[in-house]
């Protein structure tokens, strides 16, 4: 294998930093990141899963643990006999962490990075004490923004973009802010400046990325607003085709972001947000500072000026206290929101979390309910894309020249192979498992 082997789980901006740590690497062919979630207990389970077997795969070589799950729980990781090294999420950013050269310098490596402070561990790492294994900090104690951002990607026409990182809200299910730490934004021309690289460097579709992406900007100068940024970025990066955002917290869209969503063509019409439950009383028992009626009403507005727009949205099922009632309230809002690209949850509690505490739901009823959720995504995405049959999509091929995706996220495949990393108009004659298939595609 040419080059270090990264593995990634979780979310986009793992994606993004991924690639960064990627670069970092250069050419470090005995070396394999795994940069771990932990979103839910299955995270943390597949992390320990892919450490074992990139061990297996690679024995000689170097395995470093880092990302959210490497944060919040180091002693699961600096216990496994697979593994190298655990770096936290501030550490992973230093370059000197994937070098050979710099490996036997251990934790003294840490004050070649000018920029840190000796770490120290807190709260959740359990008082651990640092070691040349493990290298953690305190996140919290990060003010800093993101300058790595984004460079290169290896398998994905679209690049993806940091411009936010951690997160200020405590929802009562979530271990993340204690991965990411606190939110801080990246300003404005640091962020057009990468765009305007990535552009030049090829790229049409940039993807804006973050823990909390809605929640960018109260940390930064004049307290600009997502809204602003974006502005900002189409105005100074005329070239880019195409804008995409990651996951967003539907009550923090205000009439700013929501124009630039309904009326801007350069803005995908596809959107993602964190709605989590469609009760009430379980909303409210998250934490979460939505409603019900919130989520219908953003989605409602959204599709009455831009119908083609797309909904995905992350849900959870089975929450501590959720009764059948409760369940089939999320299970309706699927439908009342249109739900086409659906990220279901199993919920599993996560210690240090104030949900860990409430009365849980039996797993079987919990696994019972994620596959109703499931099942009900599916009727509704099946439903949207034998919609598109006979449609003309305006479609991103990916590098491999075969598959791509429309402006409204919709998984396509090529007839016959197209030219990598082109945008061009594609007719669409067919459904197959899934994807829809396209024909006669011509350049625009």
């Amino acid at each position: 294998m040419s080059g270090p082997q990264i593995i990634t789980l979780g979310c986009r901006l793992n994606i993004a930093e991924s690639e960064a740590i990627r670069e970092m690497a250069g050419d470090e062919d005995d070396l394999v990141v795994i940069n771990s979630c932990a979103v839910t207990a299955e995270a943390v389970r597949q992390t320990r899963q892919a450490i074992r077997r990139a061990r297996r795969e690679r024995p000689r070589a170097r395995v470093i643990v880092t990302g959210c799950a490497a944060q919040t729980e180091p002693e699961t990781f600096a216990n496994m006999a697979e593994v190298d090294a655990v770096i936290g999420n501030r550490e992973k950013m230093a370059a000197h962490h994937y070098s050979s050269s710099q490996r036997k310098l251990g934790c003294q490596a840490a004050v070649l990075d000018s920029r840190h402070e000796t770490p120290a561990f807190t709260g959740v790492t359990n008082g651990l004490e640092m070691t040349d294994k493990v290298q953690v900090s305190d996140i919290m104690a990060v003010r800093e923004t993101a300058p790595h951002m984004a460079s290169a990607f290896a398998e994905h026409a679209r690049a993806f973009l940091e411009v936010q990182n951690g997160c200020d809200h405590r929802c009562t299910f979530c271990i993340i802010p204690y991965g990411r730490g606190n939110s801080r934004s990246v300003p404005a021309g640091a962020v057009i400046d990468k765009a305007r690289e990535l552009v030049n460097t090829g790229y049409k579709e940039i993807v804006l990325t973050g823990v909390d992406v809605t929640s960018y900007g109260p940390d930064l100068p004049g307290s600009p607003s997502l809204g602003l940024l974006i502005e900002r970025i189409l105005n100074a990066v005329p070239d880019l085709p195409r804008l995409r955002l990651s996951s967003l917290d539907s009550v923090e869209i205000d009439d700013r972001l929501f124009d630039l969503l309904a009326r801007e063509p350069r803005m995908m019409p596809h959107l993602h947000l964190s709605l989590q439950a469609g009760d009430d009383m379980i909303l409210k028992r998250m934490k979460r500072r939505h409603s019900r009626a919130d989520a219908i009403h953003i989605v409602e507005r959204l599709k009455a000026v831009r119908p083609d727009i797309s909904i995905g949205a992350d849900i959870i099922a089975g929450f501590p206290t959720e009764d059948d009632a409760m369940f089939e309230n999320s299970l309706r809002l699927v439908e009342q929101c249109s739900i086409v690209h659906g990220h279901i949850f199993p919920y599993s509690p996560r210690e240090g979390t104030p949900a860990a505490r409430m009365p849980q739901v039996d797993r079987a009823i919990v696994k019972a309910r994620a596959t109703r959720l499931r099942t009900a995504c599916e009727v509704q995405r099946q439903s949207w894309l034998g919609d598109l049959v006979g449609s003309v999509q305006s479609v991103l091929v990916e590098r491999n020249g075969l598959s791509g995706h429309a402006e409204n996220f919709a998984p396509v495949r090529f007839a016959e192979p197209q030219s990598p990393s082109s945008i061009i108009s594609a007719r669409i004659i067919a459904l197959e498992n899934g994807v829809l298939i396209a024909q006669e595609a011509a350049n625009d």
